[in-house]
């Protein structure tokens, strides 16, 4: 608590609108200190579109568009194959093309499914099909296939053979899926069984899928968390069940959530029906919950040794680095810092991080700077003083190496802000036109091969941080835009001058194309190009 700065308050309808609220509000703003699921930001979901002739795809995005959403699903590639089994039993389109015909029985418009090749169907016998692929996705297997079996029946009494084997094709896909799922007890009530393993603060919590007596399929969500079993087993069911098209009639638990009462009123209202949770005590229920904390553990165990395997790594390339440099250590935390201006105005800088070669991006940083003129050693040092002032105040980590954007004008300018600092950390620069690296206390420059990985992987922390500066200098840039003197000029409005700022870190640099060219990079006549040119 001692923590808190503040509180502020947001007064919902229900609970079952806090639920929602909470859960946007952590994925929006990732508190430190509340539970967040490492698997969450990347859940996809099966999208059924809300069209005159639907189409399923893998999505990522959650929109309130009246489309049917099935899902979370954790593995990827398992649910790869679900939608290859859907397209083979129940071919939808991912296209069409509208045909200008209509069914002379139904007297429907007709439409070209690509999923079935080149041939016609009515918009009922698409409909029916979807409902088909909903009921599947919902586990409803048996009444599908007693459906589906009854149509190849009608069309094979009817000597409508073509159709008869497309409903048999459907039905063997269906087969085939069922094939891969366990089979557990005679109780064919759809529910979930919840079940977790942790070790210290690291936890795996597994959701079994139970259709008809089979397992249709196993969601894992791994989280880092201090917080009681129940206080996150109530985030994972917010979480997981906030956006499901379906929600089976019984959850089971190794306890109840917090809150639970509170959760099974907001699920079944969600579900339209009866949702309830249950915590089993014997017989088979417990069986299967016995069988989700074994699918846990055996995840746990599999985290826990790719964490240690990520521990002892090293990419060689970092101890070719490390060898070139003559570090004490391979430098497996690189910040890099680039500075941005545009025409001696609107100066910013920029901070990147690589940790064991790939980049850091949640530690990236953006910086405005505060100096009065165009000083890019002046802007170095006051970026690195900053940087690494804060760093030692709230004693967080240093990095291993630190590495400049420039030559030697900019490595002394940060290595002022390192003695002012007391600091002794590795640095280097990299100046751009020869691609060549600068030492603190060496006269002459360090050449490395132009294909060395060392040297590439300094070229790329480099060339990041610029990219990163200029990204930001020009957000900066064109935010801060009101009455650009550009405008002056008849026919140049503001999407031209947003153009100007994009397209140009500096904007003398227009007086060296020529106005046909300038013409044709900013999308403007060769008249208004001289204008331009005329008040640079």
């Amino acid at each position: 608590m001692k923590r808190i700065e503040d509180f502020e308050w947001i007064v919902c309808q229900d609970e079952a609108d806090a639920f929602i609220t909470e859960a946007t509000l952590i994925k929006k703003f990732k508190p430190r200190y509340n539970v967040q699921l490492k698997d969450d930001k990347s859940f996809p979901y099966l999208k059924i579109t809300n069209e005159q002739f639907p189409k399923v795809f893998i999505t990522r995005r959650i929109f309130n568009d009246k489309s049917k959403y099935f899902g979370p699903y954790t593995d990827v590639k398992s649910m790869r194959r679900l939608v290859d089994v859907l397209y083979k039993a129940f071919p939808i389109r991912n296209c069409y093309i509208e045909l200008n015909e209509i069914d002379e029985e139904s007297k429907q418009p007709l439409v070209l499914k690509n999923g079935l090749g080149i041939r016609t169907i009515t918009e009922n016998e698409y409909q029916d099909m979807v409902a088909d692929m909903i009921s599947f996705l919902k586990g409803e297997t048996k009444s599908v296939e007693e459906k589906l079996s009854k149509q190849m029946d009608y069309y094979t009494s009817k000597m409508m053979y073509e159709d008869s084997a497309r409903v048999r094709d459907q039905i063997k896909a269906i087969n085939s899926f069922k094939v891969g799922q366990r089979k557990l007890e005679a109780d064919f009530s759809n529910r979930d069984v919840i079940g977790y393993q942790n070790k210290d603060k690291h936890f795996v919590v597994v959701i079994l899928r139970i259709r008809e007596g089979r397992i249709l399929s196993r969601e894992k969500i791994s989280l880092d968390s201090d917080e009681s079993l129940d206080n996150i087993l109530r985030s994972i069911v917010i979480n997981f069940y906030m956006n499901a098209a379906y929600i089976p009639n019984k959850i089971y638990f190794p306890e109840l959530p917090d809150e639970s009462n509170e959760l099974e009123s907001w699920l079944s209202e969600k579900a339209e029906r009866k949702v309830v949770f249950h915590v089993p005590k014997r017989a088979v229920k417990l069986q299967e919950l016995k069988l989700a904390n074994r699918n846990a553990k055996l995840l746990l165990n599999e985290w826990l040794l790719n964490i240690e395997k990520r521990k002892d790594y090293i990419p060689k390339l970092l101890n070719e680095l490390k060898d070139i440099l003559n570090l004490k250590k391979p430098p497996r935390l690189i910040e890099a810092f680039d500075i941005s201006h545009l025409g001696g105005t609107d100066t910013v800088a920029s901070m990147v991080v690589f940790k064991d070669g790939r980049p850091f991006k949640s530690a990236y940083r953006k910086y405005n700077i505060n100096v009065d003129k165009v000083d890019d050693f002046e802007s170095m040092r006051e970026v690195v003083f900053r940087r690494y002032k804060r760093q030692l105040n709230e004693k967080n980590k240093l990095p291993d190496l630190v590495l400049i954007d420039g030559g030697k004008g900019q490595l002394s300018a940060a290595l002022e802000s390192f003695k002012e600092l007391k600091l002794d950390l590795p640095i280097v620069a990299l100046a751009k036109r020869l691609e060549e690296l600068f030492l603190p206390e060496q006269k002459d420059s360090l050449r490395i091969a132009k294909n060395s990985p060392a040297l590439n992987i300094l070229k790329q922390l480099r060339d990041e941080a610029h990219r990163f500066a200029i990204t930001f200098q020009r957000q900066k840039r064109t935010k801060g835009i009101a009455k650009s003197k550009f405008e002056d000029i008849p026919g140049v409005g503001k999407k031209t001058v947003e153009k100007i700022y994009k397209r140009f870190q500096n904007i003398s640099d227009m007086k060296d194309l020529s106005d046909k060219a300038l013409s044709y990079k900013l999308g403007v006549s060769r008249k208004i190009a001289i204008e331009i040119k005329k008040i640079i």
